[in-house]
């Protein structure tokens, strides 16, 4: 199973966000974009109609190797067969969900700062959403702002892999991927646009091309 996180766009796909276009279609349209690895995010979606959404995201990205990644929840990852799951600060610990999603499993967790990105890094965390970024309508972030100067620096620092996370659009992820982001996650700026896949492969491009 691939464990590496591919660089660029990090498709973020939330169920609230334009949520009349079904998730699986979200996915569909990322996929054919190209687009590296997407995380599903279903906060709005019972279990039991969010598990076999899981495994037919994945079974669609399969022949891509595009990275599925479940935001929040161990139980769902696992049994949907996920690459693997984005833990905030109050789901499962890092390392808890190593010994039971196992070595292969792409795990990433939120951080605030290098001594948190430090702290998820001794638990096994393979990469982590660092943010917010910038203000977000997406989602409710109790924590102010760090604005690009700040995330570059603890970015350049980090010793794994950062995620810039939170209100990240076509007009900044390129300053984002400048500023030493391995990954950007897009959420609103992506999935309200009217293209999903033309907007994806736009980002990416954005992405790459300020690296």
């Amino acid at each position: 199973m691939p464990h590496k996180l591919p660089r660029g766009l990090y498709a973020l796909l939330d169920d609230s966000v334009r949520p009349a276009l079904p998730m699986v279609e979200k996915a569909r349209a990322v996929i054919e974009a190209g687009v590296g690895v997407l995380q599903l995010r279903l906060e709005q979606t019972p279990d039991r109609v969010a598990l076999p959404l899981i495994r037919e995201v994945v079974a669609l990205a399969r022949p891509s190797g595009v990275l599925v990644i479940v935001n929040d929840r161990v139980d769902l990852a696992l049994a949907g067969g996920a690459h693997g799951v984005h833990l905030g600060a109050d789901d499962l610990p890092v390392d808890v969900a190593r010994r039971l999603l196992g070595p292969d499993a792409l795990i990433g967790a939120t951080t605030r700062t290098l001594a948190d990105i430090e702290a998820a890094k001794a638990l096994g965390a393979d990469h982590v959403g660092l943010g917010p970024l910038f203000t977000t309508s997406t989602k409710q972030v109790a924590h102010a702002p760090l604005g690009l100067e700040v995330f570059g620096a603890i970015a350049r620092s980090s010793p794994l892999p950062v995620v810039g996370i939170a209100g990240i659009t076509l007009e900044t992820i390129g300053q984002v991927a400048a500023a030493g982001a391995w990954c950007a996650a897009v959420a609103g700026d992506l999935l309200n646009s009217g293209d999903l896949v033309s907007r994806a492969r736009a980002l990416q491009g954005a992405f790459s091309s300020s690296r």
